[in-house]
Protein backbone atom coordinates (compact mmCIF):
# COMPACT_ATOMS: atom_id res chain seq x y z
CA UNK A 1 0.00 0.00 0.00
CA UNK A 2 1.35 3.43 -0.98
CA UNK A 3 1.58 5.99 1.83
CA UNK A 4 1.00 9.72 1.45
CA UNK A 5 2.49 10.59 4.84
CA UNK A 6 6.26 10.78 4.57
CA UNK A 7 9.12 13.27 4.80
CA UNK A 8 11.67 14.17 2.14
CA UNK A 9 14.36 12.37 4.17
CA UNK A 10 12.23 9.23 4.32
CA UNK A 11 11.63 9.37 0.58
CA UNK A 12 15.38 9.71 -0.03
CA UNK A 13 16.29 6.76 2.21
CA UNK A 14 13.61 4.48 0.78
CA UNK A 15 14.39 5.41 -2.82
CA UNK A 16 18.05 4.64 -2.12
CA UNK A 17 17.19 1.31 -0.51
CA UNK A 18 15.22 0.17 -3.56
CA UNK A 19 18.24 0.20 -5.88
CA UNK A 20 19.94 -2.60 -3.92
CA UNK A 21 19.42 -6.31 -4.49
CA UNK A 22 19.97 -9.63 -2.72
CA UNK A 23 23.03 -10.29 -4.89
CA UNK A 24 24.87 -7.09 -3.98
CA UNK A 25 28.02 -6.95 -1.89
CA UNK A 26 27.79 -3.41 -0.61
CA UNK A 27 30.52 -1.33 1.05
CA UNK A 28 28.45 0.91 3.31
CA UNK A 29 29.15 4.49 4.37
CA UNK A 30 27.94 5.76 7.75
CA UNK A 31 24.84 7.96 7.89
CA UNK A 32 22.31 8.06 5.06
CA UNK A 33 23.94 5.21 3.08
CA UNK A 34 23.82 2.97 6.16
CA UNK A 35 20.13 3.68 6.71
CA UNK A 36 19.30 2.92 3.08
CA UNK A 37 21.31 -0.31 3.00
CA UNK A 38 19.74 -1.62 6.18
CA UNK A 39 16.20 -0.79 5.03
CA UNK A 40 16.95 -2.83 1.91
CA UNK A 41 18.17 -5.71 4.09
CA UNK A 42 15.05 -5.55 6.24
CA UNK A 43 12.64 -5.44 3.28
CA UNK A 44 13.28 -6.74 -0.23
CA UNK A 45 16.97 -7.78 -0.01
CA UNK A 46 17.43 -9.96 3.10
CA UNK A 47 20.46 -11.73 1.62
CA UNK A 48 22.44 -8.61 0.72
CA UNK A 49 26.02 -8.63 2.05
CA UNK A 50 26.80 -5.43 3.94
CA UNK A 51 30.45 -4.56 4.56
CA UNK A 52 31.71 -1.74 6.75
CA UNK A 53 35.18 -0.21 6.70
CA UNK A 54 36.20 -1.66 10.07
CA UNK A 55 36.30 -5.15 8.53
CA UNK A 56 32.82 -6.47 9.33
CA UNK A 57 31.39 -8.67 6.57
CA UNK A 58 27.76 -9.72 6.32
CA UNK A 59 26.75 -7.55 9.24
CA UNK A 60 23.08 -7.23 10.21
CA UNK A 61 22.81 -4.49 12.83
CA UNK A 62 19.62 -4.14 14.84
CA UNK A 63 20.32 -0.40 15.17
CA UNK A 64 22.22 1.98 12.91
CA UNK A 65 25.88 2.35 13.88
CA UNK A 66 27.29 5.64 15.10
CA UNK A 67 30.59 4.91 13.38
CA UNK A 68 32.47 2.12 11.63
CA UNK A 69 33.84 1.16 15.06
CA UNK A 70 30.40 0.58 16.59
CA UNK A 71 30.32 -2.78 18.40
CA UNK A 72 26.91 -3.53 16.89
CA UNK A 73 28.59 -4.17 13.55
CA UNK A 74 31.07 -6.74 14.82
CA UNK A 75 28.53 -8.48 17.06
CA UNK A 76 26.13 -9.11 14.15
CA UNK A 77 28.67 -9.81 11.37
CA UNK A 78 29.27 -13.21 9.81
CA UNK A 79 32.97 -12.54 10.17
CA UNK A 80 35.36 -9.70 10.89
CA UNK A 81 38.68 -9.33 9.08
CA UNK A 82 41.55 -6.89 9.48
CA UNK A 83 41.30 -3.52 7.77
CA UNK A 84 44.26 -4.27 5.45
CA UNK A 85 42.57 -7.52 4.38
CA UNK A 86 39.27 -5.70 3.88
CA UNK A 87 40.82 -3.20 1.49
CA UNK A 88 43.51 -5.30 -0.19
CA UNK A 89 41.56 -8.52 -0.73
CA UNK A 90 37.84 -7.70 -0.63
CA UNK A 91 37.74 -4.18 -2.08
CA UNK A 92 40.76 -4.10 -4.39
CA UNK A 93 40.10 -7.72 -5.31
CA UNK A 94 36.89 -6.67 -7.02
CA UNK A 95 34.41 -8.39 -4.70
CA UNK A 96 32.43 -5.25 -3.85
CA UNK A 97 29.61 -4.63 -6.34
CA UNK A 98 28.38 -1.34 -4.83
CA UNK A 99 30.16 1.35 -2.85
CA UNK A 100 27.45 3.42 -1.15
CA UNK A 101 28.72 6.86 -0.14
CA UNK A 102 27.54 10.19 1.24
CA UNK A 103 29.08 13.61 0.64
CA UNK A 104 29.42 17.12 2.00
CA UNK A 105 30.03 18.57 -1.47
CA UNK A 106 29.45 17.07 -4.89
CA UNK A 107 29.83 18.43 -8.41
CA UNK A 108 28.01 17.61 -11.64
CA UNK A 109 30.42 14.75 -12.40
CA UNK A 110 30.03 12.96 -9.07
CA UNK A 111 33.32 14.07 -7.53
CA UNK A 112 33.01 14.11 -3.74
CA UNK A 113 34.46 16.33 -1.02
CA UNK A 114 34.33 15.25 2.63
CA UNK A 115 37.61 16.89 3.69
CA UNK A 116 37.42 20.70 3.95
CA UNK A 117 35.22 23.63 2.98
CA UNK A 118 37.37 26.48 1.72
CA UNK A 119 41.14 26.53 1.27
CA UNK A 120 42.85 23.38 2.52
CA UNK A 121 45.49 25.32 4.47
CA UNK A 122 42.93 27.60 6.13
CA UNK A 123 39.48 26.01 5.76
CA UNK A 124 36.26 27.57 6.99
CA UNK A 125 35.07 24.06 7.94
CA UNK A 126 37.17 20.94 8.49
CA UNK A 127 35.11 17.85 7.70
CA UNK A 128 35.59 14.24 8.95
CA UNK A 129 37.78 13.34 5.97
CA UNK A 130 37.78 10.54 3.46
CA UNK A 131 38.49 7.46 5.54
CA UNK A 132 38.20 4.62 3.06
CA UNK A 133 35.92 6.53 0.66
CA UNK A 134 38.64 7.38 -1.89
CA UNK A 135 39.47 3.69 -2.29
CA UNK A 136 35.78 2.70 -2.29
CA UNK A 137 35.08 5.21 -5.07
CA UNK A 138 37.88 3.81 -7.21
CA UNK A 139 37.74 0.07 -6.51
CA UNK A 140 34.02 -0.74 -6.12
CA UNK A 141 32.49 -1.95 -9.37
CA UNK A 142 30.15 1.04 -9.23
CA UNK A 143 29.25 3.77 -6.76
CA UNK A 144 25.90 5.03 -5.47
CA UNK A 145 25.71 8.36 -3.64
CA UNK A 146 22.97 9.70 -1.39
CA UNK A 147 22.75 13.21 0.11
CA UNK A 148 20.41 16.13 0.59
CA UNK A 149 20.31 18.82 -2.07
CA UNK A 150 21.43 22.37 -1.33
CA UNK A 151 23.46 25.02 -3.13
CA UNK A 152 26.10 24.60 -0.40
CA UNK A 153 26.45 20.91 -1.17
CA UNK A 154 25.76 20.74 -4.92
CA UNK A 155 28.51 23.06 -6.12
CA UNK A 156 30.04 24.06 -9.44
CA UNK A 157 33.53 23.13 -8.18
CA UNK A 158 34.27 21.13 -5.05
CA UNK A 159 36.83 22.60 -2.64
CA UNK A 160 38.80 19.34 -2.33
CA UNK A 161 38.86 16.06 -4.23
CA UNK A 162 38.30 13.43 -1.54
CA UNK A 163 36.73 10.73 -3.72
CA UNK A 164 37.18 10.78 -7.48
CA UNK A 165 33.99 10.45 -9.50
CA UNK A 166 34.11 11.13 -13.23
CA UNK A 167 36.69 13.90 -12.90
CA UNK A 168 36.22 16.36 -15.74
CA UNK A 169 33.67 14.06 -17.38
CA UNK A 170 33.78 11.86 -20.43
CA UNK A 171 36.48 9.19 -20.26
CA UNK A 172 38.53 10.91 -17.56
CA UNK A 173 38.41 7.85 -15.26
CA UNK A 174 39.66 5.57 -18.02
CA UNK A 175 42.44 7.98 -18.98
CA UNK A 176 43.68 7.79 -15.40
CA UNK A 177 43.65 4.00 -15.50
CA UNK A 178 40.60 3.54 -13.26
CA UNK A 179 38.72 0.61 -14.77
CA UNK A 180 35.64 0.59 -12.53
CA UNK A 181 32.32 2.19 -13.51
CA UNK A 182 32.35 5.01 -10.96
CA UNK A 183 29.30 6.94 -9.72
CA UNK A 184 26.27 5.58 -11.54
CA UNK A 185 23.44 6.78 -9.32
CA UNK A 186 22.72 9.79 -7.10
CA UNK A 187 19.67 9.71 -4.82
CA UNK A 188 18.67 12.89 -3.01
CA UNK A 189 15.74 14.18 -0.98
CA UNK A 190 14.28 15.64 -4.18
CA UNK A 191 14.94 13.12 -6.92
CA UNK A 192 17.14 10.56 -8.65
CA UNK A 193 20.07 11.38 -10.93
CA UNK A 194 22.11 9.27 -13.36
CA UNK A 195 25.21 10.23 -15.36
CA UNK A 196 24.90 10.94 -19.07
CA UNK A 197 26.38 7.95 -20.96
CA UNK A 198 28.80 10.17 -22.89
CA UNK A 199 29.55 13.30 -20.86
CA UNK A 200 29.08 11.64 -17.42
CA UNK A 201 27.31 14.79 -16.16
CA UNK A 202 24.60 13.84 -13.69
CA UNK A 203 21.09 14.23 -15.10
CA UNK A 204 17.78 14.16 -13.24
CA UNK A 205 15.81 11.09 -14.30
CA UNK A 206 13.09 11.07 -11.63
CA UNK A 207 11.41 13.63 -9.38
CA UNK A 208 10.09 12.58 -5.99
CA UNK A 209 6.34 13.17 -5.38
CA UNK A 210 5.50 16.86 -5.12
CA UNK A 211 8.91 18.05 -6.34
CA UNK A 212 9.15 20.38 -9.37
CA UNK A 213 11.92 21.07 -11.85
CA UNK A 214 12.32 24.48 -10.24
CA UNK A 215 12.81 22.87 -6.82
CA UNK A 216 15.71 20.90 -8.29
CA UNK A 217 17.30 23.95 -9.88
CA UNK A 218 16.92 26.09 -6.75
CA UNK A 219 19.03 23.65 -4.73
CA UNK A 220 21.88 23.15 -7.22
CA UNK A 221 24.64 25.61 -8.13
CA UNK A 222 24.95 24.52 -11.78
CA UNK A 223 22.44 24.40 -14.64
CA UNK A 224 20.49 21.18 -14.10
CA UNK A 225 19.91 18.79 -16.97
CA UNK A 226 16.71 16.74 -17.07
CA UNK A 227 16.08 13.45 -18.87
CA UNK A 228 13.78 13.74 -21.93
CA UNK A 229 11.34 11.32 -20.30
CA UNK A 230 11.28 12.45 -16.69
CA UNK A 231 9.76 9.95 -14.27
CA UNK A 232 8.14 10.33 -10.86
CA UNK A 233 9.53 8.28 -8.01
CA UNK A 234 7.02 5.86 -6.52
CA UNK A 235 6.00 7.04 -3.05
CA UNK A 236 7.02 4.89 -0.06
CA UNK A 237 4.82 1.97 0.84
CA UNK A 238 3.38 1.53 4.30
CA UNK A 239 5.75 -1.38 4.90
CA UNK A 240 8.84 0.58 3.84
CA UNK A 241 7.94 3.45 6.15
CA UNK A 242 7.22 1.11 9.06
CA UNK A 243 10.57 -0.60 8.66
CA UNK A 244 12.49 2.68 8.39
CA UNK A 245 10.70 4.32 11.31
CA UNK A 246 11.12 1.25 13.53
CA UNK A 247 14.83 1.17 12.69
CA UNK A 248 15.23 4.87 13.50
CA UNK A 249 13.25 4.48 16.75
CA UNK A 250 15.39 1.52 17.88
CA UNK A 251 18.53 3.44 17.02
CA UNK A 252 17.46 6.53 18.95
CA UNK A 253 16.49 4.49 22.02
CA UNK A 254 19.74 2.51 21.99
CA UNK A 255 21.99 5.55 21.62
CA UNK A 256 20.10 7.60 24.20
CA UNK A 257 20.35 4.68 26.60
CA UNK A 258 24.07 4.38 25.99
CA UNK A 259 24.53 8.11 26.62
CA UNK A 260 22.63 7.93 29.92
CA UNK A 261 24.69 4.94 30.95
CA UNK A 262 27.88 6.89 30.38
CA UNK A 263 26.78 9.73 32.70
Amino acid sequence: MISRDFTADEMMTIAASRVLSNEDVCFVGIGAPSAACNVARLTHAPDITLIYESGTIGTAPDVLPLSIGDGELCETALTTVSVPEMFRYWLQGGWVTIGFLGAAQIDRFGNINTTVIGDYAAPTVRLPGGGGAPEIASASREVYITMKQSTRGFVETIDFYTSFGHGEGGDHRQRLGISTKGPSLLITDLGIWRPDPETKEFTVVSLHPGVTRQDMQDTVAWQVRFAPELEQTVAPTTLELEVLRDLKARTKAAHEGAARGAD
